[in-house]
Protein backbone atom coordinates (compact mmCIF):
# COMPACT_ATOMS: atom_id res chain seq x y z
CA UNK A 1 0.00 0.00 0.00
CA UNK A 2 1.55 3.78 -0.94
CA UNK A 3 1.51 5.73 1.75
CA UNK A 4 0.26 9.53 0.71
CA UNK A 5 3.79 12.48 0.81
CA UNK A 6 6.24 8.95 0.21
CA UNK A 7 6.26 10.01 -3.23
CA UNK A 8 8.73 13.23 -1.95
CA UNK A 9 10.84 11.05 -0.16
CA UNK A 10 11.40 8.42 -3.44
CA UNK A 11 12.13 11.91 -5.51
CA UNK A 12 9.24 11.07 -7.58
CA UNK A 13 6.30 13.83 -8.65
CA UNK A 14 2.95 14.37 -6.77
CA UNK A 15 -0.14 14.08 -8.62
CA UNK A 16 -0.49 17.55 -8.51
CA UNK A 17 2.71 18.33 -10.32
CA UNK A 18 2.03 15.67 -13.31
CA UNK A 19 -1.50 17.06 -13.82
CA UNK A 20 -0.27 20.61 -13.84
CA UNK A 21 2.83 19.70 -16.67
CA UNK A 22 -0.01 17.40 -18.29
CA UNK A 23 -2.11 20.18 -18.49
CA UNK A 24 0.66 23.01 -20.01
CA UNK A 25 1.37 20.88 -22.18
CA UNK A 26 -1.61 20.31 -23.71
CA UNK A 27 -2.69 23.85 -23.99
CA UNK A 28 0.76 24.59 -25.50
CA UNK A 29 -0.32 21.98 -27.89
CA UNK A 30 -3.66 23.47 -29.04
CA UNK A 31 -2.63 26.98 -29.11
CA UNK A 32 0.20 26.32 -31.22
CA UNK A 33 -1.26 23.57 -33.37
CA UNK A 34 -4.11 25.44 -34.44
CA UNK A 35 -5.59 21.95 -35.70
CA UNK A 36 -9.08 20.89 -33.92
CA UNK A 37 -9.62 17.43 -36.06
CA UNK A 38 -10.27 14.65 -34.10
CA UNK A 39 -7.54 12.45 -34.67
CA UNK A 40 -5.10 15.01 -34.11
CA UNK A 41 -6.30 16.18 -31.33
CA UNK A 42 -5.97 12.67 -30.64
CA UNK A 43 -2.26 12.55 -31.47
CA UNK A 44 -1.85 15.69 -29.17
CA UNK A 45 -2.94 14.01 -26.22
CA UNK A 46 -1.17 10.52 -26.85
CA UNK A 47 1.79 12.86 -26.87
CA UNK A 48 1.40 15.00 -24.01
CA UNK A 49 0.76 12.00 -21.98
CA UNK A 50 3.40 10.18 -23.07
CA UNK A 51 5.55 13.05 -22.48
CA UNK A 52 4.73 13.45 -18.92
CA UNK A 53 5.10 9.80 -18.38
CA UNK A 54 8.67 9.88 -19.76
CA UNK A 55 9.64 13.18 -17.61
CA UNK A 56 8.49 11.20 -14.24
CA UNK A 57 10.41 8.30 -15.67
CA UNK A 58 13.86 10.69 -16.25
CA UNK A 59 13.52 12.11 -12.95
CA UNK A 60 12.49 15.89 -14.22
CA UNK A 61 10.61 16.13 -11.25
CA UNK A 62 13.47 16.01 -8.68
CA UNK A 63 14.15 19.41 -9.48
CA UNK A 64 11.05 20.82 -7.82
CA UNK A 65 13.11 24.53 -9.00
CA UNK A 66 11.95 24.03 -12.63
CA UNK A 67 8.02 24.17 -11.49
CA UNK A 68 8.90 27.41 -9.50
CA UNK A 69 10.90 28.94 -12.44
CA UNK A 70 7.76 28.91 -15.43
CA UNK A 71 6.38 32.31 -14.12
CA UNK A 72 10.03 33.62 -14.69
CA UNK A 73 10.64 31.88 -17.93
CA UNK A 74 8.59 34.39 -20.26
CA UNK A 75 10.53 37.45 -19.28
CA UNK A 76 13.75 35.21 -20.10
CA UNK A 77 12.23 34.45 -23.36
CA UNK A 78 11.65 38.19 -24.87
CA UNK A 79 15.24 38.67 -23.76
CA UNK A 80 16.29 35.72 -25.46
CA UNK A 81 14.30 36.45 -28.98
CA UNK A 82 15.45 39.63 -28.70
CA UNK A 83 19.28 38.82 -28.36
CA UNK A 84 18.52 36.05 -31.52
CA UNK A 85 17.25 38.83 -33.06
CA UNK A 86 19.97 41.39 -32.84
CA UNK A 87 23.04 38.36 -33.30
CA UNK A 88 21.16 37.71 -36.33
CA UNK A 89 21.21 41.15 -37.98
CA UNK A 90 25.18 41.37 -36.90
CA UNK A 91 26.22 37.83 -38.30
CA UNK A 92 23.89 38.75 -41.63
CA UNK A 93 26.20 41.97 -41.84
CA UNK A 94 29.23 40.09 -41.13
CA UNK A 95 28.53 37.66 -44.21
CA UNK A 96 27.28 40.61 -46.29
CA UNK A 97 30.53 42.51 -46.47
CA UNK A 98 32.44 41.70 -49.08
CA UNK A 99 35.66 41.66 -46.74
CA UNK A 100 34.01 39.17 -44.28
CA UNK A 101 35.43 40.59 -41.01
CA UNK A 102 35.43 37.70 -38.80
CA UNK A 103 37.82 36.98 -36.19
CA UNK A 104 36.64 33.51 -34.46
CA UNK A 105 37.47 33.60 -30.63
CA UNK A 106 36.79 30.48 -28.40
CA UNK A 107 35.79 31.41 -24.67
CA UNK A 108 35.88 30.24 -21.52
CA UNK A 109 33.04 31.63 -19.20
CA UNK A 110 32.82 30.55 -15.49
CA UNK A 111 28.80 30.28 -15.06
CA UNK A 112 27.04 32.07 -12.10
CA UNK A 113 24.73 29.04 -11.31
CA UNK A 114 25.63 25.74 -10.69
CA UNK A 115 22.81 24.05 -11.37
CA UNK A 116 22.48 21.66 -14.34
CA UNK A 117 18.96 22.84 -15.57
CA UNK A 118 19.96 26.18 -15.54
CA UNK A 119 23.48 25.31 -17.39
CA UNK A 120 21.86 23.75 -20.10
CA UNK A 121 19.55 26.64 -20.43
CA UNK A 122 22.43 28.93 -20.40
CA UNK A 123 24.33 27.23 -23.34
CA UNK A 124 21.53 26.34 -24.88
CA UNK A 125 20.29 30.08 -25.03
CA UNK A 126 23.99 31.01 -26.07
CA UNK A 127 24.09 28.43 -28.76
CA UNK A 128 20.72 29.63 -30.23
CA UNK A 129 22.39 32.98 -30.87
CA UNK A 130 23.66 32.77 -34.30
CA UNK A 131 27.31 33.34 -34.47
CA UNK A 132 28.21 31.58 -30.84
CA UNK A 133 27.90 28.05 -30.12
CA UNK A 134 28.94 26.41 -27.25
CA UNK A 135 31.24 23.58 -27.42
CA UNK A 136 31.44 22.26 -23.94
CA UNK A 137 30.29 22.58 -20.24
CA UNK A 138 31.96 21.15 -17.26
CA UNK A 139 31.96 21.66 -13.92
CA UNK A 140 30.46 25.48 -14.28
CA UNK A 141 32.64 26.55 -17.00
CA UNK A 142 30.95 27.13 -20.53
CA UNK A 143 33.49 27.02 -23.73
CA UNK A 144 32.07 28.68 -26.02
CA UNK A 145 33.02 29.96 -29.66
CA UNK A 146 32.14 33.02 -30.80
CA UNK A 147 32.20 34.20 -34.75
CA UNK A 148 33.94 37.93 -34.03
CA UNK A 149 35.92 39.42 -30.98
CA UNK A 150 33.23 41.64 -30.22
CA UNK A 151 30.31 38.88 -29.77
CA UNK A 152 33.02 37.19 -27.22
CA UNK A 153 33.36 40.53 -25.31
CA UNK A 154 29.89 41.08 -25.27
CA UNK A 155 29.45 37.56 -23.87
CA UNK A 156 32.40 37.90 -21.59
CA UNK A 157 30.00 41.24 -20.14
CA UNK A 158 28.03 38.63 -18.97
CA UNK A 159 24.60 39.39 -19.67
CA UNK A 160 23.31 36.08 -20.89
CA UNK A 161 24.69 34.63 -17.71
CA UNK A 162 23.26 36.79 -15.54
CA UNK A 163 19.99 36.26 -16.72
CA UNK A 164 20.32 33.12 -16.56
CA UNK A 165 21.39 32.88 -12.80
CA UNK A 166 18.48 35.58 -12.30
CA UNK A 167 16.11 32.41 -13.46
CA UNK A 168 16.74 30.93 -9.60
CA UNK A 169 17.57 27.47 -10.53
CA UNK A 170 20.35 26.90 -7.92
Amino acid sequence: MRVYGAWRQRGESSPQALLLLLLILAISWVLWSGLYKPLLLGLGAFSCVLTVFLAQRMGFFRHQAVLKVLPSLPGYWWWLLREIIVSSIDVAKLILNPSMPISPVVVELQAQTRSDVALAILGNSITLSPGTVTLDVDEGKLLVHCLTSESALALREGEANRRAAELGLG
